[in-house]
């Protein structure tokens, strides 16, 4: 099962549209995943029609009609590992004995917020995975998005993905 994960798209605010390299993606994804800060609700039913699933959460910057269509906490089977997807987890320090203790019963956990690529594992073997944004670097050198393989309860093949720079 191939997965599509991405996060604070914030559009129209921080980009005009999503990149296209990402938007090549979404047909090859059997999941798409994304942890909040849409901004839109274009952007929602834009994912919502292109993909083939969607499992999306509401963020900090989602205003109250994006909150009616989202929940904060998601949560899916795929490919024999329980996911949870969420925007906010809190500082970096610390982040992984927290979410493993919020989430004793996932396997992953995809975040945002920071809009800075993660990949750890807590000790519990919660994998915690923030794909980082496809239209907002902030700090990064990059604006990211990951793809990954879920099958036979393993995840495989995490990849974060640099996205061109605009420009200027």
């Amino acid at each position: 099962m191939r997965l599509l994960l991405m996060s604070d798209t914030h559009l129209p605010k921080r980009a005009k549209e999503l990149p296209p390299p990402l938007l090549a993606e979404i047909p090859r994804a059997d999941v798409v995943l994304h942890a909040g800060d849409w901004v839109d609700t274009a952007t929602l039913d834009l994912l919502e029609s292109r993909s083939r699933r969607l499992v999306g959460v509401y963020g900090n910057n989602d205003g109250p009609e994006l909150r009616a269509r989202l929940p904060e906490v998601a949560r899916a089977d795929l490919g024999g590992l329980r996911f949870g997807v969420v925007h906010e987890t809190g500082p970096a320090q610390g982040r992984e004995a927290r979410c493993a203790h919020r989430f004793p019963d996932l396997d992953v956990l995809v975040f945002g917020h920071s809009h800075i690529p993660w990949d750890t594992t807590a000790d519990s073997g919660l994998r915690l995975l923030n794909p980082g944004s496809p239209t907002d670097r902030r700090r990064q050198p990059y604006c990211t998005y990951m793809t990954a393989t879920a099958a036979d309860g393993r995840l495989t093949d995490v990849e974060l993905h640099r996205l061109p720079r605009r420009p200027a």
